[in-house]
């Protein structure tokens, strides 16, 4: 199983994503940083991740070949992420074949609508109880 997590900025919302998969899976699963930016990257290597990439060609090319993708719902909008989100990332996350868990936090000027606003840590834990634990134990 190969569960791509994408992050920009700082990286802190992907590095806790990691840290707490490694936490719920150990080293069954693999896990690839992908990071709109180096120090995003070098956050989410240090949380654990197998193996990190930074910038819009490694995002566009790893994530058509992911089995998951774990990311704050702004990959999916262009420009989102004071603009390190490109358009390229934006489609080439949104077009993958890999199921997406999309953590609905954001900066940008957008509002979920019916979705109540969450901190991180129980968005987290509801992305690991309710979801990935039952498709990564099937993989494993």
């Amino acid at each position: 199983m190969r569960v791509c997590v994408i992050d920009g900025q700082g990286g802190g919302i992907g590095s806790t994503v990691i840290r707490k998969l490694r936490e719920v899976f150990d080293e069954s699963t693999e896990i690839i940083a992908l990071g709109t930016n180096a120090i995003a990257t070098a956050q989410m290597l240090k949380a654990r991740a197998n193996r990190g990439a930074s910038g819009e060609n490694a995002i566009v090319r790893t994530v058509s070949r992911a089995d998951l993708v774990v990311a704050p719902v702004g990959i999916v909008m262009a420009h989102s992420m004071m603009g390190e989100v490109t358009p390229k990332i934006a489609e080439a996350v949104a077009a993958c074949p890999a199921k997406k868990f999309l953590l609905p936090v954001t900066q940008e000027n957008v509002e979920i609508v019916g979705l109540p606003p969450a901190p991180l840590p129980p968005l987290i834990e509801t992305l690991i109880e309710e979801h990935l634990k039952e498709l990564i134990s099937e993989d494993v």
